[in-house]
């Protein structure tokens, strides 16, 4: 990962709200997320993004952090733009959005598979 972030942070309460961000991107959750330009972007959090001490490009040093997102349609199918890596102080919000393909029952009969959702 890169040393240098275009912006960086160092009160308190920016990187408290970074912090918030992060702990809303959970790893392998598929969310909508909303960039401070209006852009909205689909996707899987390909890792939980954690705080980094980074350099500006006036050299000053502060925290940021990145996140991954694998992006998606709207119907789930993969993007052809693949991947994107977001600085957490571009986003102004984040939305859990659900699978549109819910899991389908197995069919493996011995041992049951524990990961299949339950037939009622």
């Amino acid at each position: 990962m890169a040393r240098v972030a275009p912006r960086v942070h160092v009160s308190a309460d920016r990187i408290a709200w970074l912090e918030d961000i992060a702990r809303q991107l959970l790893q392998d959750e598929r969310v909508a997320i909303v960039l401070d330009d209006g852009t909205t972007l689909m996707g899987v959090v390909e890792y939980q993004p954690s705080m980094q001490m980074f350099f500006d490009p006036q050299g000053r040093e502060g925290s940021n952090a990145q996140v991954r997102i694998e992006l998606s349609l709207d119907d789930g199918r993969a993007h052809p733009s693949g991947v994107r890596d977001l600085w957490l102080d571009e986003i102004s919000a984040i939305a859990r959005v659900p699978n549109p393909s819910p899991p389908e029952a197995s069919s493996r009969t011995s041992p049951p598979d524990p990961n299949a959702p339950t037939v009622r």
